[in-house]
């Protein structure tokens, strides 16, 4: 049996994520580098058997000059699962995008050990990261975006 090679963290293909994923972003909300407005709603087409759409809601919570903080939560219209909550560091010198908090978790490592006590999987901060190119995939294809101002989600 072979010994199992520790994992690596693909630095290319991680940047080319987070790169794709500012794109994303710019495409989902235009005015991001604006002032107004600070809270996006995106909604999703119903499916037959929905008896309310889902929606997710983009609010900024910061702009600078060179970056701004974008807090994402979608919310399952049925609400017996949790919704889903990711904050999102946009560096528009760099037009790179990057998870910052996911699910209320923050700051993670390039690479995990494996095991590790907080269960991480050895590349849990590509993956919430891929997670966020899906996501925002989803909202590109199947939602539609209003700049008007909304309710402010919970944090």
């Amino acid at each position: 049996m072979r010994a199992r090679r520790p994992y690596s963290i693909d630095l290319n293909a991680h940047l080319a994520v987070c790169d794709t994923n500012y794109l994303r972003f710019v495409r989902l909300l235009s005015r991001i580098a604006n002032d107004e407005p600070s809270v996006y709603r995106v909604a999703f087409a119903p499916a037959p058997t929905d008896v309310e759409p889902a929606a997710a809601t983009f609010e900024v919570l910061a702009r600078d000059r060179y970056t701004s903080v974008v807090a994402l939560c979608q919310h399952a219209p049925d609400q017996q699962l949790e919704a889903t909550r990711i904050k999102v560091r946009l560096y528009h010198d760099a037009r790179c995008a990057e998870v910052i908090e996911f699910q209320g978790e923050r700051h993670f490592e390039s690479v995990y050990p494996y095991p590790n006590e907080q269960m991480r999987h050895p590349d849990e901060k590509a993956q919430v990261n891929r997670f966020l190119a899906e996501f925002l995939n989803i909202c590109l294809t199947r939602g539609m975006v209003c700049h008007e101002s909304v309710a402010v989600m919970d944090s």
